[in-house]
C-alpha cells in the first residue's frame, strides 16, 4: 500500500478523550481497580486474528497514553500493512492497570479501521489495471469522518468531498426542485467561485447529455449497468470527470472499471464495512 500521512493529533485526540471518557462513565474502571496492583507491569501484542489491512495505530496508541503515560508502544505492523491471522500488529508493555483499562477503546479504533482499510483493499485490488479510483464518500459515521475517510487512504483509495462546503454535488433532489438539470446547473454556476468544482448527478443518457450542453466538472453517473455505463463515458469524451455509484461489491466493480470510468464511489466502505477482528494477548 501507498504510504498515507498520519492524522494530526489535533483531530485524533478529541475523539479517543470522548470515547475513553464514554467507557470511563462515573466511576472509572472498578473491575481493574479491584483487581489489579497498582503497581503490577504487564507485556502485550495486538494481534490479527484474520487477514486485512492495518490502519488506526496511532488512534490505539493514544488511547493506551492518555490513560498511562508509561506505556510505551512499539509497532511491528505500521498502518497500511496488509497481515493475515497470528501476524504480531505491534507490541506493548507498561502499567498492566492502564493496559487493561484503555483495551476496548484502542480495540475500537483499531479494528474499525482495520476494517475500512481492509474493505477498500479489497475492491482496490478487485479493479487491479483498469484506470478507476476508488472513492468514498460523505456516508460516514457521526464524528468519525476524517479518521474513516484517513482508513480509506490507508487502504488504497481516495477521498470524495469531506463535506458540503468544499464541493458542489448537485443531486437529484435538488435536479427536481430546480425544475431541471439546465437550471440547477446554471443557478450553480452563478453561485460558485472559480476554485470550487460542480458535480451532477444523472439517471439517464438524455440527462447527460443536457448537462454536458450547459458544462459541468463531473457527472455521478448512478445506478448505471454496465453497458449504458460504457455509453456514458464514451458520450463525455474527457469533457468531465466520470463516476459510478449504486451498491457496488468487489464482484461487480470490475465490470464497472472496465468501461473507463474515472471514479468509483462506494459509501458502504465507511458506514458498513466489517471490523478486522484483533485482539489484545497479554504474556503470562
Amino acid at each position: 500500500m501507498t504510504a498515507v500521512s498520519a492524522l494530526p493529533r489535533i483531530i485524533v485526540e478529541p475523539l479517543v478523550r470522548t470515547a475513553l471518557l464514554e467507557d470511563f462513565g462515573r466511576g472509572g474502571d472498578l473491575t481493574t481497580e479491584a483487581i489489579v496492583p497498582r503497581e503490577a507491569r504487564a507485556r502485550a501484542t495486538l494481534t490479527a486474528r484474520q487477514s486485512g489491512v492495518v490502519a488506526g495505530l496511532d488512534l490505539a496508541h493514544l488511547a493506551f497514553t492518555l490513560v498511562e503515560p508509561r506505556i510505551q508502544m512499539e509497532q511491528q505492523r505500521p498502518d497500511g500493512s496488509p497481515v493475515k491471522a497470528g501476524d504480531v500488529i505491534a507490541t506493548l508493555g507498561g502499567p498492566a492497570c492502564g493496559l487493561l483499562t484503555a483495551e476496548r477503546t484502542a480495540l475500537n479504533f483499531l479494528c474499525h479501521l482495520s476494517g475500512i482499510a481492509s474493505a477498500t483493499a479489497s475492491i482496490v485490488d478487485a479493479i487491479k489495471g483498469h484506470r478507476a479510483s476508488i472513492v468514498c464518500t460523505r456516508k460516514t459515521m457521526p464524528g468519525l469522518r476524517a479518521i474513516q475517510k484517513y482508513a480509506v487512504r490507508v487502504g488504497g483509495g481516495s477521498n470524495h468531498r469531506y463535506g458540503l462546503d468544499d464541493a458542489m454535488l448537485i443531486k437529484d433532489n435538488h435536479v427536481t426542485i430546480a425544475g431541471g438539470i439546465r437550471p440547477a446547473l446554471e443557478r450553480a454556476r452563478a453561485r460558485v467561485g472559480h476554485m470550487v468544482k460542480i458535480e451532477i448527478e444523472v439517471d439517464t443518457l438524455g440527462q447527460l447529455e443536457e448537462a454536458l450542453a450547459v458544462g459541468v466538472d463531473a457527472v455521478l453517473l448512478d445506478n448505471m449497468a454496465p453497458d449504458m455505463l460504457a455509453k456514458a463515458v464514451r458520450m463525455v469524451d474527457g469533457r468531465a470527470l466520470t463516476e459510478a455509484s449504486g451498491r457496488i461489491t468487489p464482484a461487480t466493480a470490475p465490470a464497472i472499471a472496465a468501461t473507463n470510468v474515472d471514479l468509483i464511489s462506494i459509501g458502504w466502505l465507511t458506514h458498513s464495512s466489517t471490523t478486522l477482528d484483533i485482539g489484545l494477548d497479554f504474556e503470562t
